[in-house]
C-alpha cells in the first residue's frame, strides 16, 4: 500500500523555491521563510509568479512529487512533469475505452451515482443537526427528488442521457445550497450557481475549492501512471484534465461543497476575505487563501 505524504501549500505572492540538498526552500527576496524535506512531500502546490528553480524541478519529477503553479488569484498556471510513471498497458486501455461510450458508461455512471448520493448525504446532514434552523420540508422534497434519481442513473445507455440526469440533479442540489447557510447570510448569500469569473464570496470559494481539488486529482492520477486529461464521462478537450473532472464528480459534495459549508457557518472565513474585481469577479484575497489552506483543505 502507497504511503500518503504531505502537500505544501506556498502562499507567499514573492516567494521563489530552490533546492538545496534533499530540503525545498522557500525564499523571498533573500530571506529564507522556510525549509522542508522533499521525502516527506507528495504534492507542492505555489500560488506565485516567480516559481522554482529547474534543479527543483527535476527533483520533483525525478521523485515523482508533484510540483503545480497557480497564479496568486488561483487560476493554474502550469505544471512540472517528468517521466511518465506506471505501465503504459494500463494507459492503452484507458485510451481504449475512453474511445468506447459503451465502455465509458459502467466508469461514469458510478461516478455520477456517487455524486448524486453525496449531494443528498450533504442534504440529510443539514436536516440532521439543524433541523430546526432550516426550511426541513423543502429540504426533505430536494433529498427525495435525489433519491428518486440515483435509479436513472443506472438504466441509461449514452453518455449524453446520463450528463443530462447529472445536470438536473446538481440544478436540484444547489437550489436548496443557500438553504445550508446557515450564517453570515448577508455576506453569503447564494443564488445560482455562476463561474468565469465568479460573482459572489460563495461561487468565487466554491471555484477555488474545484480549483485545488482537480489539482490534487491530477497528481494522484499520474502518480499512478493513469492519463488525468483522457476522461469517461468529461469529454476530450484540449487543456481539460477529463478523468481528474471525471474523478472529482463524486467527492465534489463532500470534500468541497460541505468544506465550504463549514468555513461559512463556523465563521472561518469572512466577507473581509474576499475581494472584487474590475469585471466583477469576486476572488479569494491573500488573506482569504491563508485562512483556507490552514483549515486542513484535503
Amino acid at each position: 500500500m502507497r504511503k500518503l505524504l504531505n502537500t505544501l501549500y506556498v502562499m507567499t505572492e514573492e516567494s521563489y523555491l530552490t533546492l538545496d540538498g534533499e530540503n525545498i526552500v522557500v525564499q523571498k527576496d533573500k530571506q529564507v521563510l522556510g525549509r522542508f524535506p522533499l521525502h516527506t512531500l507528495e504534492n507542492i502546490v505555489c500560488f506565485t509568479y516567480k516559481g522554482a528553480t529547474p534543479s527543483l524541478m527535476g527533483k520533483c519529477a525525478e521523485r515523482n512529487t508533484g510540483l503545480s503553479f497557480y497564479s496568486p488569484k488561483g487560476r493554474f498556471l502550469a505544471r512540472s512533469v517528468g517521466k511518465e510513471y506506471g505501465n503504459v498497458l494500463l494507459r492503452k486501455e484507458q485510451y481504449r475505452i475512453s474511445d468506447c461510450e459503451e465502455r465509458s458508461i459502467p466508469y461514469a455512471r458510478n461516478m455520477i451515482t456517487g455524486k448524486i448520493f453525496n449531494s443528498r448525504w450533504s442534504i440529510e446532514r443539514t436536516l440532521r443537526d439543524h433541523a430546526y434552523r432550516v426550511n426541513a420540508d423543502r429540504l426533505k422534497h430536494i433529498s427525495n427528488v435525489l433519491y428518486e434519481t440515483l435509479p436513472k442513473t443506472r438504466q441509461v445507455s449514452s453518455l449524453d442521457s446520463l450528463r443530462g440526469i447529472e445536470g438536473k440533479a446538481a440544478e436540484q442540489y444547489f437550489s436548496v445550497f443557500d438553504e445550508m447557510i446557515l450564517n453570515q447570510k448577508d455576506a453569503f448569500e447564494f443564488k445560482t450557481r455562476n463561474r468565469r469569473p465568479p460573482l459572489d464570496n460563495v461561487n468565487a470559494i466554491l471555484s477555488f475549492v474545484y480549483t485545488v481539488l482537480a489539482g490534487e486529482y491530477i497528481n494522484a492520477l499520474s502518480s499512478t501512471g493513469l492519463d488525468p486529461y483522457v476522461g469517461f464521462m468529461h469529454g476530450d478537450r484540449p487543456g481539460r484534465a477529463s478523468l481528474a473532472l471525471d474523478m472529482m464528480e463524486e467527492t465534489r459534495p463532500v470534500l468541497g461543497e460541505r468544506f465550504v459549508l463549514t468555513l461559512i457557518n463556523t465563521k472561518v472565513i469572512k466577507d473581509m476575505h474576499f475581494e472584487k474585481q474590475k469585471d466583477n469577479a469576486v476572488m479569494l484575497n491573500d488573506e482569504g487563501r491563508k485562512v483556507f489552506f490552514k483549515s486542513q483543505f484535503v
